[in-house]
């Protein structure tokens, strides 16, 4: 697949609205983290992990990065199968979250462009194992599942292609508790 401008564009416009949609539909609020695994050899039209590109996940980048911080929302990155999908974070939301970091930086080939990119544009990235994220963005079937908290409910939004690649999300909630006399909250917390 050509990788041109106008495609570029069109990748940034979706990954805004997908992300928009997304933060209005789980009810993320700041402090909160979104989870977002991509790969950008789906965007381009390739199978995952065999045609990695750059220039497609940061134009992924570029449009999560302006709104989340907005929003005042982590952006949790996971790297690919060879990093052992570990995540890339702000050390401010390590800290937040008391999340013990490894040592590794991701790379094209090993973490992934999305990854890669996303540890280039942070201001202090660092790399942790796990994360449970309140909401979660899947692009090309990068499988975020194992990083998002324990009761993820699916979230159909507008957006259903990411370029060539198909794109799922999710949102968390608290598990519901109790028996017939159980009474629950309304608002998510």
């Amino acid at each position: 697949m050509d990788v041109n401008n106008e495609f570029l564009t069109a990748v940034r416009a979706d990954t805004e609205r997908a992300v928009r949609e997304l933060i209005d539909a789980a009810g993320l609020k700041a402090g909160q983290i979104l989870v977002v695994g991509c790969s950008s050899s789906e965007i381009v039209g390739q199978r995952i992990g065999k045609g990695s590109s750059l220039e497609a996940a940061a134009a992924v980048v570029d449009a999560l990065l302006p709104v989340l911080s907005e929003k005042g929302i982590f952006l949790a990155a996971q790297c690919c199968e060879h990093l052992n999908r570990a995540l890339i974070v702000e050390a401010a939301c390590a800290e937040q979250y008391g999340l013990e970091t490894v040592w590794v930086k991701p790379q094209p080939h090993a973490g992934g462009s999305f990854a890669t990119t996303v540890w280039d544009r942070f201001e202090d990235p660092v790399a942790v194992e796990r994360i449970q994220a309140h909401a979660g963005m899947d692009v090309g079937g990068t499988l975020i599942g194992m990083h998002l908290r324990r009761v993820a409910v699916p979230v159909r939004l507008s957006v259903k292609m990411i370029g060539e690649a198909p794109v799922l999300f999710a949102r968390t909630r608290p598990p519901y508790i109790g028996g017939p006399r159980a009474q629950y909250q309304t608002d998510q917390p």
